[in-house]
């Protein structure tokens, strides 16, 4: 693999990698279409993680020649690995979003500990990259934060989805604070209420977080779009979706 820029002319095949702080990522692009993705958690050893899905990805493709970029809050080592140059996380999704969503104009970013938005606006049928904001050093209302109450309520990340749609009337819990929403999590748990409720209630105190302090008086522009890890969580797809209703209408979940 060689080194690229971000925006590499032509539509030949080339490989994006995204090392974040809870999982390794690989999509093999062909000009703005992604052709094949692989992903997996890598338990604090990223690299390994990398390596294996290299090794799978290459069963499958051939690799050699192909133009590389890597971003991700763990991509410096592996960068350097590659002789390549890392891509600033907001740099590489905003390229990506401008390239594959011409007509997003917000975008919310939640992976294992960051959170960000994105604003774009209008340009020659197109979008351009206009402003962001993410969150602060606390891990409250990221993915890690969904995963350790997970883990509190003694479920796999996976059920968290379907429990969170099965509740009407979700509790209110705080979410600008771990220490706070754990809290509010055993009061609920002392006074018998369901786990879905309260599984229901973390993902709405999240979503509300989210536009209490990252997006932090900036407006949604509409259309806007949902990517990262925790955007396959039904419940907060819901939750976002509810608490962002009078700001930007239905909110797009994009392939991959």
């Amino acid at each position: 693999m060689s080194s690229s820029e971000t925006g590499v002319p032509g539509g030949g095949p080339r490989i994006g990698i995204d090392l974040g702080s809870v999982s390794s990522k690989i999509a093999l692009v062909s000009g703005s279409r992604i052709v094949r993705t692989w992903y997996e958690r890598h338990m604090g050893r990223p690299v390994e993680t990398l390596s294996r899905l290299l090794d799978l990805a290459g069963a499958e493709h051939d690799l050699s020649g192909m133009h590389c970029a890597v971003t991700g809050s763990a991509s410096s080592l592996v960068a350097t690995l590659l002789g390549v140059e890392p891509v600033n996380e907001v740099v590489a999704l905003s390229s990506a979003v401008t390239e594959l969503l011409p007509t997003v104009r917000s975008v919310i970013e939640m992976g294992g500990q960051d959170a960000k938005l994105l604003l774009f606006r209008p340009s020659d049928g197109g979008s351009i990259f206009d402003d962001f904001s993410m969150n602060s050093i606390c891990a409250a209302g990221t993915g890690a934060f969904l995963d350790q109450q997970a883990t509190r309520l003694g479920l796999a990340v996976e059920e968290m989805s379907s429990l969170a749609l099965g509740c009407d009337n979700p509790p209110r819990i705080a979410g600008r604070c771990s220490v706070f929403a754990k809290s509010d999590m055993i009061h609920l748990q002392q006074t018998g209420t369901p786990t879905q409720d309260i599984v229901a209630g973390l993902c709405f105190s999240v979503a509300r977080n989210f536009k209490s302090t990252i997006a932090s008086g900036r407006n949604f522009r509409p259309p806007v779009a949902f990517v990262g890890g925790v955007a396959s969580n039904a419940g907060m797809v819901r939750a976002f979706q509810e608490v962002l209703a009078d700001d930007c209408g239905d909110i797009i979940i994009p392939d991959h």
